[in-house]
Parts: C-alpha cells; structure tokens; sequence
C-alpha cells in the first residue's frame, strides 16, 4: 500500500498538477478503476478518486477514456459529481465527490426497504434521464456501478460504455464485453447475438433488463445469472409487476425505466413513500408556500426512525437550518431539526447545528426563543460549558424581564437545565438578580415556579450566601397570597432543610413557619406540618448532643449550709428559687453605707443566744408568699453595704451560725409559722392593726414595679415602732425620723455602722391565735 502510494506521488509530480492527496485504498467489485479515498489539499475536504493504470490495463483504456469523457459532459444530480481530472499516458485520475460503493451496503444488509426504495428511485430518474433526454444507453447498470454519497443518496457510476444511440461507432458495439463481469448481466438477446443486436431493439431495452436485475440484487444481496431474472424472492409485491415487466425475455414486450418510474409514483404505487416525497420538497423548501411548508413539515416530523440518517444529515439538516433562520420555517422545522440532530455523532452537532443555535438565541422572535427553550434538554448535553455560559445564557436572560409570560417562564424553567454548565460567578451573580425579579413577578405561576427553582438549585449556590438567599426567598412567598406559591415555598423548605444550620433552623426558619400551621387553607396546614416536623426532628437531633449546661459546677463548703443567695439544685428546680435570688441579688448588689440618725443613741447587739425551743422550724421550700413577707417583714437591721470581701456584714449577716442549724435560720430570725404556713414577725399582734394605719398615713415608698422598696419598709417599720403600740426600736443606722403630721421623714446626720455582729439575737415572740387579718397582704404587698 505504502509503494502504491510512493509510485502514484512521483507519477504526479512527474504529470501535470493534481491537487488531491491519496487516502485509503477502497475496495470495490471487478472494475478498471481502483478507487481510493482522498482529500482536497486547499482546504482538507473530503474526495473519492478513480485511478486508471494505462500501463497495466492498455486493452480497456478506451473504456477509461470514454468514462472520463462522460462523466465530465453528463450533469444530473444522480450523476456521481466530478471535482477534477488529470490524463497522461500513463494514468488517469478522476476526483469526484466522496463516495461509497453500494455494495457494502447490499452484502451487509443494512438498508431498509424503504430505503432500497428511495435509493431505486433516485437511480430510475437518472436512467430515465440517460435513456429519454440523453439518448443514451447506460449498457452497464448494475449493483456495482451504484455508489452512495455523504449524504446516502444513490449516485450512478459506471460510464464505461455509456453510448448514444445516434453513434453507429458508439463504444458499446465494440467494447461492450470488456466491461468485467458482463456476462452475468447481459441481456438474454445479446448473450445469443452479440451488442450489435441493440440495434434491432428499442435503446431502452437493454438498461431496462438491467435495471431489472438491480432489484433483485438490492434486495437479495446478490444476482447470479440470468435464471435469477424474474424471481421475486425478497422483493416487495408491489413492485412484482413491474418488475417481472422489466426482465421480460423479449426487449420489444419490456417496459422502460421511465414507465416504471411512472407506474411507481402514482397514488399507492411502489414509489409513493414519505421518504420520496422528502427528497422531491427539501430542495425548494425555500420557495414554498407557507401552506406547502407546513405541509411539508408535518411530513418530515411523522418519518420513522429507519430512514437514512446520512440523507438528513447532509441534505435535509442544512435545508431546515437555513429554513429556520432565515426562510421563515419557524418552531417546526427547528423541531425537526432537533429530532434529527439526535442521530449526529458530537463532531457533527458542533460543526453543524451548534452555530445556528448560538446564533438563534440572538433571534427577537419568541416563537423561536421559546422553542430554543423548550429544546434545551435534548441539546444540552451536547454543549460545551464556555458556550453556555459566555454566548447563550448572555442571550438568554432577556427572557427573564420579557413582556409576554410565556417566554419568562420558559427561560425560569430553563434554569434548571443549564444550571450545571453555568460558573459560580454567573449563578450567585446574574442569575440570583434575574430570579429575584420573578420572584416578584404579577403573574402567580411565575413566583410559584421561581421557588420551585431555588429549591432545585440551592445545592449550586454559593455556601457563603446560600442560607441568607433561601431563607429570604422561602420567607417571602410563604406570605405570597397564592396558595400554590405558599405550598411551594413548604416544599421547598423541607427539601433544602440540610443546607441551614441548627441555629437557622430554631431562630429564623420555624418562627415563619408556624403561622402556616393555621393556614385558611387546609393543603397549607397539612404541609406546614410536615416542614415544621422535618425542622423539629433535625432540632431534636441537634439537642440531644448538647450538654446538659454551660454554667460552672457550685462550689459549696463541706458542713456549710446553703446561703440564701444561692440556690441549691433542688431548690433551683421548685418555682419559688427565681423570688429568693432575686431579692437577695437585689440586697448584695446596693452600693454605699448604711449611717445611723445622730439623734438615736446607738443599741449594742446582743450575741445570738441559742434556738428557742418554742420556736418551729421553717423549711425551705415554704410558699413564696411565706417566704417574701419573712423577707420584707423582718426586723433585723440591713447589711452594711461595704464590698469587703474579709469584714462584710452583709455576708456575716447571711451567715449560719452553726452548720446543723435547721436551713430556716439561713433566712435570718423568721419566727414561727401558723397551720397555714404564715409567718409572724417581732412585734405582738395586739399592735398589728395600729401600725398598719400608721404605715398607711406615711409617704408612698417608691415603686420601681419590679422589686421591693426596702428603704420604705423600714420607715414604716421605724414609725410602727416608736409609735404608742410598738414594742422595740429599730436599731441604730435604720430608724427614720417623721414628721409630726405623718406626711414624710427628715434624715439627719447620720454615720457609719461601722460594727455589727456575726448573729442576730432571737426575740421571744408570742403566738396569736386569732384568724389572720386580710389586710396583712396589702401592708407589705404596698412596698413592691
């Protein structure tokens, strides 16, 4: 193969010039010429080309020659068509369009019915041609002489003795038994009396017989000899009576190709097929009528799937592309050629379809636009990212903020399809801008379909801004009017509900939610219940791995009771802890010092005796009540309110004395409690009642509203005291002087306490056994 080549280069640098490089050699049936593929070298396209070796094969050089001369003068378009020649003494090359030899195609089987149709069709026209307005006889047709183009369609070859009846010299006379294997396809009237007996018959009869036995060849794969001739094994039985017509042994009772190509074409006859329809319109679907093309196209788009796929690709697909774009074929020849774009290998749909496309998304025409779109998912594979990102979706945005609906929501759906081939930069950028506008589009369908889309795009966003955009988009339409947009945006939070933390989920998301939980309409509830559990359960999850607290352990002294200002646990968990700290905070977080009125001479604190056995114990978990009026009502003096953390009083004061003294000491002196669980304080109860009107006529303490006025309680305390039914005074640093009319007190100078005992004396208090007065609540309920 490799000498081959090497000799025919020198040849043709040796011989005139011939700008076809060589390719494969090709195999084909017994023929002169040696058929090699090849390429144009001025701009790479593909090339057959027919080699005839003068030196080895001189005695069918005339054949070479005349087929030389009649390829060059016969122009039809089932011609093979010739690009160029070259002759020499030596060689004679012929450059045709790319071929391929029919019979690989014959021996594989690989053609349809309809197909071998189309194919005979295509070659009845030509010889008809020949016959009728060439005047010619083919003498040669035959499998052999077929070849089949780029594009599928059948291409007539073979012009070795093709001879016009008017030449008493024609070729055929003499030469016509060169021609290899002419034996098996000779007429039986020239096999008995020689090519001259064409004379004697119509001109017609000889191509007619032959074309007769192509038939039979194309659909069996084969054709022996003349005994074959009129068996219809394989054939379709509409063309048996045709056929058995054209191989009739008598030439003068045969029927010419022409009459069997009119036979054929009439309505229901053998040739009245789709397919044939096709070829006949593609060609001037230019000029058609718009009535004609939608005819046509109708057509077009119902052919099955077994026609020839490389006649679409290269005859019908250039057609409908130019139809599209520029001769008003409109949606339906672009969906045609979209079904026919399925069948090219990837090289094809770049080179071919590709182009038009990007070019189409340019197109102001919404009726191509929105075809454009509704054909993304079956081209999308099909094209490279940088296309998508940088030409169509440029091109394709202006859909998003078009005027008619039905265009913004084709380009919103749209999304979903291209969204894997667009760049970060271009999603959190452009495309968040342009589906914020839908999301507020009037048209309802459109909000509903945008959070759809956000919903099915959130695993593209960007981590930095994905939770703020979703929350915020979700957020919204949940508050949409529309109760299909609000069912949306549900779905939608269940769906995206991993992409949000445990914190968005408890702060922002379930908050929004829980409105829809009463929802008008009942499709709402039901699915606002599902998003609120699918949030709930991942909630759940979340705070069972956190710890129990964040708050350091206690630290308690062994032996040492609990101080009132702090808690214990069990304490902590009753409902009345949040009172006792709260009022003991309030105390230990005053400033400055408490000074005594320099009138009063100061009283010397006892030390604390020990417990009064009368005296009943008092447990912690008293009622609040109980426990805030011990609190407020107790006559002990006020903590100095020095921050010494060695010498305070305040903490001398909260301070038990012993560590197996019962927790009701902790409270200071509480006195007892009656059956109800009432506590008493110092003073008798035959006093009780006086003082209280007394403390009513003093000023109003101030009210903050939250916490206890304690400096007013302890001049209601002083003033109950020194009046005519009190029992001790207050000591030095709390009394408060009054006015004589009872309508406020003056302070005088007063100094520090700057002493004061680690206990409190315990004052022998007397029971009273009668009822409690209901006003007793309101004395020292006043002071909050």
């Amino acid at each position: 193969m490799d000498f081959l080549k090497s000799a025919m280069a020198s040849a043709i640098a040796q011989g005139p010039p011939f700008p076809y490089t060589f390719g494969d050699k090709v195999d084909v049936d017994a023929s002169i010429w040696t058929l090699y593929n090849g390429t144009r070298r001025a701009d790479g396209s593909n090339c057959s080309i027919f080699s005839f070796d003068v030196t080895a094969n001189k005695a069918r050089l005339p054949l070479a020659k005349n087929a030389l001369k009649k390829l060059r003068t016969m122009r039809h378009p089932g011609v093979i068509k010739v690009l160029d020649t070259v002759e020499t003494d030596t060689y004679i090359y012929i450059a045709t369009e790319r071929v391929v030899p029919l019979r690989w195609h014959v021996k594989r089987k690989s053609l349809s019915p309809e197909t071998i149709k189309w194919g005979l069709y295509s070659v009845a026209r030509t010889v008809k041609f020949i016959n009728d307005e060439g005047s010619s006889i083919h003498g040669s047709l035959r499998v052999a002489s077929i070849y089949t183009s780029e594009s599928g369609e059948w291409k007539l070859g073979g012009f070795e003795i093709l001879s016009n009846v008017k030449d008493d010299e024609a070729i055929i006379y003499r030469y016509g038994s060169l021609v290899p294997d002419s034996a098996r396809y000779t007429p039986p009237e020239l096999a008995r009396s020689g090519w001259d007996a064409i004379k004697k018959s119509p001109h017609s009869a000889v191509d007619a017989y032959n074309f007769g036995t192509t038939i039979f060849e194309a659909f069996n794969g084969d054709f022996m000899g003349a005994d074959q001739a009129g068996q219809t094994k394989g054939i379709p039985p509409s063309i048996h009576a045709g056929y058995k017509r054209l191989v009739n042994a008598n030439p003068k009772a045969r029927i010419t190709v022409g009459t069997f190509l009119e036979q054929g074409r009439r309505s229901g006859g053998f040739f009245d097929s789709a397919l044939i329809k096709l070829t006949e319109g593609i060609d001037n679907l230019g000029v058609k009528s718009e009535s004609e093309r939608e005819e046509f196209l109708d057509d077009l788009d119902q052919l099955s799937d077994d026609f020839p796929e490389d006649f679409f690709k290269m005859k019908v697909l250039p057609e409908l592309l130019k139809s599209v774009e520029f001769g008003g074929g409109g949606p339906k020849a672009f969906g045609v050629v979209m079904k026919i774009s399925t069948k090219l290998s990837n090289e094809d749909f770049e080179a071919r379809v590709q182009p038009v496309v990007i070019r189409l998304f340019g197109n102001p025409d919404r009726a191509i636009r929105v075809c454009l779109l509704d054909s993304l998912p079956v081209m999308i594979d099909r094209l490279p990212q940088k296309v998508v990102n940088d030409k169509i979706f440029p091109n394709m945005v202006s859909g998003f903020t078009d005027v008619a609906p039905v265009v913004r929501e084709q380009t919103l759906k749209s999304v979903l399809v291209i969204i894997t081939k667009l760049s970060d930069r271009t999603i959190n950028g452009e495309l968040l801008k342009y589906l914020a506008k839908t999301a507020n589009d009037e048209q309802p369908g459109i909000r509903t379909n945008t959070t759809i889309c956000l919903g099915k795009i959130a695993k593209n966003l960007g981590t930095s801004t994905r939770a703020k955009v979703l929350i915020a988009a979700f957020t919204r339409s949940l508050r949409d009017p529309f109760v299909h947009a609000r069912n949306a945006a549900l779905l939608a939070l269940a769906a995206t509900c991993e992409h949000f933390s445990e914190e968005e989920c408890a702060t922002r998301i379930l908050p929004v939610i829980c409105p829809s939980l009463i929802d008008k309409e009942k499709l709402i509830r039901d699915q606002a219940n599902k998003a609120m559990e699918v949030y709930l359960q991942r909630i759940r999850k979340a705070a069972a791995s956190m710890p129990d607290t964040v708050q350091p352990p206690p630290q308690t002294t062994e032996g040492a009771g609990p101080r009132m200002s702090t808690p214990q646990p069990s304490e902590a968990s009753s409902w009345a802890g949040w009172a006792i700290s709260s009022f003991t905070n309030k105390l230990s977080a005053a400033s400055g010092e408490m000074q005594t009125n320099a009138s009063t001479p100061a009283r010397a604190l006892s030390p604390t005796p020990g417990l009064d056995p009368n005296r009943r114990v008092t447990s912690t978990t008293s009622s609040a009540s109980a426990l805030h009026r011990q609190a407020v009502k107790s006559p002990s003096p006020a903590p100095p309110l020095s921050r010494n953390s060695t010498g305070s009083a305040a903490e001398a004061y909260f301070k038990d004395p012993d560590p197996v003294e019962d927790d009701g000491d902790a409270w200071g002196d509480m006195g007892d409690m009656d059956d109800d669980g009432n506590a008493f304080f110092d003073a008798p109860s035959e006093a009780a009642k006086p003082s209280k009107k007394e403390a009513a006529a003093s000023p109003t303490p101030f009210d903050d509203g939250s916490e206890p006025d304690f400096a007013g309680w302890l001049a209601a305390q002083a003033q109950k005291k020194s009046g005519p039914g009190g029992s001790k005074p207050l000591p030095k640093g709390l009394a408060k002087s009054s006015t004589a009319n009872g309508k406020g007190s003056t302070a005088t100078a007063k100094k520090p306490l700057t002493t004061r005992s680690a206990s409190k004396p315990i004052v022998a208090k007397k029971i009273d056994t009668k009822p409690k007065e209901t006003d007793d609540d309101d004395g020292w309920g006043d002071g909050w």
